[in-house]
């Protein structure tokens, strides 16, 4: 399962930076691996939800057995799907896909009444508020970029003028979000106050005293491109480091629900995950980021729409705070939706016919089915597993 959630993630962190040219997919690979790693390692919850945002009622599983065909089954499946999704190239949500395996067990033990139906709501709501949300906030950013800088009347002086405010503005947000998506921590203003506004600063002066000694380039949209390919690498290396944070507990969260029914038994739900446990996340999504995130790297950085290096700053820029703005809020966003969302607004601001219909539609039926599919396919499993066991 890490594995696969680190061959269709990749794209989430590195395909905007390698779409855009600012690193090869070799480079890409071997950053996204080592961030995804640390991130899964010394980030990681140290108590991982057993079943991911209390989406069955977990007092109607009475037997251990239980707990554990069904997480194996919603692994198992979750991975399965995961697999031929990236085979296809398409981006889809690692964690509707393992909700999708828990509810289909759920279902098939103890019927439709385990099923936290209100969450499963907000689930079906972030399919479509994540991209929306995406796409908005790109196509805004985007055009005030290309205002500010691209169509100005001096387009070299705009950039130095400009570049520094905009490389600060997208620092406050990373800070903010490392905060509360790798440090888990649950305060907005303690998260802009401590880490936003001064991580935005120091790129604001960097960026500034960097810009105004070495700007050389002829062209002033070269130029313009210059300055955020560099920057690019480091927004792109940040979600790559919150994504392993995060996203291992879609891994390890149903693996650490085995491991407490098999040590404690039901009293052991929320007990501490052990390292090996985290370790083993961290591995799976490494590999799975060197040897199989290209398929979808290239959907998203190369067959939606042209990116360049401010197309590719937008993306990443709005697509954190769009997470920000929904983790703070308790909406549950689903952070592959919402860069795809941000990567089909950035071709929007170019015009409809920028963006690839094609590939868009696809995609969209992807996400539609991965809920349903997971769901259907662990059923199976755990009735299967139910009778052998």
């Amino acid at each position: 399962m890490a594995w696969a959630i680190g061959a269709n993630d990749a794209a989430n962190s590195m395909s905007t930076a390698v779409g855009a040219g600012a690193i090869t997919p070799k480079q890409a690979v071997i950053i996204a691996g080592i961030l995804e790693f640390t991130g899964a390692y010394f980030f990681g919850k140290s108590v991982t939800e057993t079943i991911r945002k209390g989406i069955i009622d977990l007092s109607q599983i009475t037997e251990p057995t239980v707990l554990i065909y069904g997480s194996i089954a919603a692994l198992l499946a979750a991975a399965l799907w995961l697999l031929i999704a990236t085979k296809f190239g398409l981006p889809v949500s690692t964690t509707h896909s393992i909700i999708g395996g828990i509810v289909g067990y759920g279902i098939v033990y103890a019927g439709m009444g385990i099923v936290n139906w209100g969450k499963m709501a907000q689930v079906i709501a972030s399919w479509i508020l994540s991209p929306v949300f995406g796409a908005i906030m790109a196509f805004v950013i985007f055009k005030a970029i290309s205002k500010t800088i691209l169509q100005s009347g001096d387009p070299v002086k705009s950039a130095k003028n400009y570049s520094p405010v905009w490389i600060g503005l997208a620092f406050v947000v990373i800070g903010s979000m490392f905060y509360i998506k790798v440090l888990h921590g649950k305060s907005l203003l303690t998260a802009i106050v401590k880490f936003g506004v001064p991580s935005g600063f120091a790129a604001f002066l960097i960026s500034l005293v960097v810009l105004r000694r070495n700007f050389r380039i002829a062209d002033p949209y070269l130029g313009a491109e210059a300055i955020f390919k560099k920057v690019q690498v480091l927004t792109s290396a940040y979600v790559a480091l919150s994504h392993g944070a995060n996203d291992v507990a879609n891994a390890i969260g149903p693996v650490a629900a085995v491991y407490a029914v098999a040590t404690m038994g039901l009293a052991g739900m929320k007990v501490p995950v052990p390292r090996w446990i985290l370790a083993m996340g961290g591995l799976g999504i490494a590999v799975g980021v060197a040897t199989y995130g290209y398929k979808v790297m290239e959907t998203v950085g190369k067959k939606i729409t042209e990116l360049t290096n401010t197309r590719g700053f937008s993306i990443d820029f709005s697509a954190a705070t769009v997470v920000l703005i929904a983790s703070w809020l308790g909406l549950p966003i689903s952070t592959t939706h919402t860069v795809v969302g941000a990567v089909i607004g950035v071709g929007l601001a170019r015009g409809v016919k920028a963006i690839n219909k094609d590939i868009v539609k696809d995609i969209i039926i992807s996400w539609f089915v991965t809920v349903p599919i997971a769901a259907i396919v662990s059923g199976i499993i755990f009735k299967i597993l139910m009778v052998v066991g």
